[in-house]
C-alpha cells in the first residue's frame, strides 16, 4: 500500500509507544482491512512530484541521436549528463577499505547510479560523490536533465522538440497528479 498523506500528530501509548496520526488523500479502506493489527514496514519521506515518463522517453531518444552523431555510447551521454546536472548528489566521507563495497551497492540501483572517489584530508578517508540516477528525479531535476540533453542536441544539428511541447510534456504529470489527489488546478 503506498499513497499520499499528510502527518498529523505524534502521541505516545501508556507503554511507550509512538503512535503516529496521518490524513491519507486518497481511499485505503481496503488495504487497511488486509493489513489492519499486522506488522508493517513504513518509509515516510517528504512528497516529491515524480517525472513524466513520456519525458523521460524523449531525453532516451535525444541521448540515442547524440549517440549516433558523437559515437559515444548512450550510457556514457547519459551519465555525463547526469553528472553535470546540481542538486542530485551528495558526497560522504568514509574508510578506504569501505569505499568500493559502497560504490558497489550505490551503482546497482541503476545505469545512472555513479560514485566518484575524492581524495580527503582525513588520514585514512576517503570522499564519495554519489550520484543519483533520472529515476529518482522529481519534475524540476528532470527537466534540467531535458534542457541540458536539448541543449547539446541543438548543437549536434539534431532536430529537437518546440519548446511549447517540451513544456507541455514536462507539466502532463504535474496536472496528472493533481487530479488524482483533488487538488484543483488554478490558471495564474
Amino acid at each position: 500500500m503506498e499513497f499520499l498523506a499528510k502527518l498529523n500528530e505524534l502521541n505516545f501509548d501508556r507503554e511507550g509507544n509512538n503512535r503516529i496520526t496521518l490524513t491519507a488523500f486518497s481511499d485505503c479502506r481496503n488495504e487497511f482491512d488486509e493489513l489492519y493489527d499486522k506488522e508493517v514496514d513504513v518509509i515516510i519521506k517528504p512528497h516529491r512530484k515524480k517525472r513524466s515518463l513520456s519525458a523521460n522517453a524523449y531525453c532516451w531518444v535525444l541521448i540515442d541521436k547524440l549517440s549516433a552523431c558523437l559515437g559515444k555510447s548512450k550510457a556514457e551521454i547519459y551519465r555525463d549528463e547526469i553528472r553535470d546536472i546540481g542538486g542530485v548528489s551528495q558526497t560522504i566521507c568514509c574508510q578506504i577499505k569501505d569505499a568500493p563495497n559502497i560504490m558497489r551497492r550505490w551503482e546497482k540501483h541503476g545505469l545512472g547510479w555513479q560514485a566518484e572517489e575524492v581524495d580527503s584530508k582525513i588520514e585514512g578517508c576517503v570522499c564519495l560523490t554519489l550520484y543519483a540516477g533520472s529515476s529518482e528525479y522529481d519534475t524540476k531535476q528532470m527537466s534540467i536533465l531535458i534542457d541540458r540533453v536539448v541543449q547539446d542536441a541543438k548543437e549536434q544539428g539534431i532536430e529537437t522538440l518546440p519548446p511549447a511541447e517540451l513544456e507541455r510534456m514536462l507539466g502532463k504529470w504535474d496536472e496528472a497528479w493533481r487530479k488524482e489527489n483533488g487538488e484543483e488546478h488554478h490558471a495564474e
